[in-house]
């Protein structure tokens, strides 16, 4: 069982299917991410890490064009699964990735704000952890790829890269668990 907890929006339009979060264009950056901070490759990570989402049903389409966001009232009705595996896994640290997760953890109004610092023994309905906000790694956003979000991303990775539960992650695979 994981002591590191990542959480997402949502799944996209083709991941159920597959049973795969991130299993998609964000996925893949977000993976050379963790890959690059902690070392692991992406089955080590999918392995080692729980991947969870604020919403559990992909939420369809903007009408704009791309997934919509998730509203508040789908949000509420799976804020129990995720105060159940919280409960269940008792975390060390959460990674909350885009804004809308990392909204359920911290007050959040620019990413510029939080992501790139390390929130810890952050309190979260009754239960205390580390929370490393991460932008969300999606081919429609360029946050993450121009100033300052991409030096924010790259010193958040560092954070998460120097983060006891990561390292302690990345050693079990070496160390025979």
């Amino acid at each position: 069982m994981s002591r590191v907890m990542l959480v997402g929006q949502a799944p996209g339009g083709r991941e159920p299917a597959i049973g795969k979060p991130f299993a998609w264009t964000a996925g893949k950056t977000l993976f050379q991410w963790l890959e690059a901070a902690s070392g692991m490759g992406e089955e080590a990570i999918r392995e080692r890490l729980y991947i969870a989402a604020v919403c559990r049903c992909f939420p369809g389409k903007h009408p704009k064009g791309g997934d919509r966001v998730p509203d508040r009232e789908e949000i509420a009705a799976c804020r129990p699964w995720m105060e159940a595996e919280v409960i269940l896994l008792r975390p060390h640290l959460v990674i909350p990735v885009g804004k809308l997760a990392i909204a359920q953890f911290l007050p959040v109004e620019k990413l510029v704000d939080v992501v790139g610092d390390l929130y810890e023994d952050v309190a979260w309905r009754g239960h205390r952890f580390d929370v490393l906000p991460l932008p969300h790694p999606s081919g429609a956003s360029t946050w993450h790829r121009m100033s300052p979000g991409k030096e924010l991303t790259e010193l958040a990775l560092k954070v998460l890269g120097s983060h006891p539960a990561i390292r302690e992650l990345a050693e079990s695979r070496s160390g025979g668990s």
